[in-house]
C-alpha cells in the first residue's frame, strides 16, 4: 500500500531524514520506533505533506505521489493524526469532524455511524467545542477527524502521549479494529513501547535520521528491538 524509497527532508540546510526506505501493507500496523529525536516525527510530516520532502519516492496504492501539500494528499488518500492533535479549539466536535468533508464528494458528507461507535464519547459531545474536551476526548477526536477522510493510509504520531490509561486502552482497540478490516495501512509512531509492540505487524527503527532494523515483528525479538530503542 505504501511504499518510500530513499526519501530525505531537509530544515533549511539541516538534514534530518537519510535515505529512508520502508513499506506499510493494508491491513498492518507498521510502527516506527526510536528514542525522541531521531526523525520520526519529521518522517510522518514527509508523508503527510505537513513538510515538504528533498527527495525520494513515494507511492500509495501503486500510485507515484509528487511533492504535494497536505490537502492534495489527503485527496489521495493520507489520514494525518499529528502528535498534539491540533484539533480546532473553537469549533464544536461536529464541526471539527466536519471539516474532513473537503476531501469527500457531496453525496458522502455524513459522519458515519461507524465513528460513533468507534468512539461513543464523540456522539455526547458533538455540540461542545473541542478545547473544552479532556486530553484523551481530543485524541479520539482527532482519530475520528481523519477516519471522516476514509484514508487509504493512516498515519498516527505519538496517539498515547498524555492520555490517562483507560483511553490508550480504547485507541489501542481501534486501531486494532481498523487494521483487522484489511482495507488500510496504518502507520503508528509510538514512545510507549508496550503499546507500539502490542500492535505492530511490522518494525521500522530509527537511529539519527536513517533506519538501522526493519522487517517483520515475529521476525524481531523483544529484547533485540528494546536495545535498539533504549537510550
Amino acid at each position: 500500500m505504501l511504499k518510500t524509497e530513499n526519501l530525505t527532508l531537509h530544515y533549511g540546510h539541516s538534514q534530518i531524514l537519510n535515505g529512508i526506505s520502508f513499506e506499510a501493507a493494508a491491513g498492518e500496523v507498521t510502527c516506527v520506533m526510536g528514542t525522541n529525536g531521531v526523525g520520526k516525527t519529521s518522517l510522518l510530516k514527509a508523508l503527510s505533506g505537513a513538510h515538504p520532502r528533498s527527495g525520494g519516492t513515494v507511492e500509495l496504492d501503486g500510485e507515484t505521489l509528487g511533492v504535494l501539500p497536505s490537502h492534495q494528499l489527503a485527496h489521495k488518500g493520507v489520514g494525518y493524526v499529528p502528535q498534539g492533535r491540533e484539533i480546532f479549539p473553537l469549533l464544536t466536535v461536529k464541526e471539527n469532524l466536519e471539516t474532513g468533508y473537503a476531501c469527500l464528494p457531496a453525496s458522502e458528507r455524513f459522519i458515519a455511524d461507524e465513528i460513533f461507535e468507534l468512539f461513543p464519547i464523540l456522539k455526547d459531545f458533538l455540540g461542545r467545542r473541542g478545547g473544552d474536551l479532556s486530553g484523551g476526548q481530543q485524541q479520539q477526536l482527532a482519530i475520528a477527524r481523519a477516519l471522516i477522510t476514509k484514508p487509504k493510509l493512516l498515519l498516527l504520531d505519538e496517539p498515547t502521549e498524555g492520555i490517562q490509561p483507560n483511553i490508550i486502552k480504547q485507541i489501542g482497540e481501534v486501531i486494532k479494529l481498523l487494521r483487522d478490516r484489511g482495507g488500510m495501512a496504518i502507520v503508528l509512531v509510538e514512545q510507549y513501547f508496550d503499546f507500539a509492540y502490542g500492535l505492530a505487524d511490522r518494525i521500522v527503527v530509527m537511529r539519527r535520521g536513517e533506519v538501522i532494523l526493519k522487517g517483520p515483528k515475529a521476525e524481531i525479538s523483544r529484547d533485540q528491538l528494546l536495545s535498539k530503542v533504549s537510550v
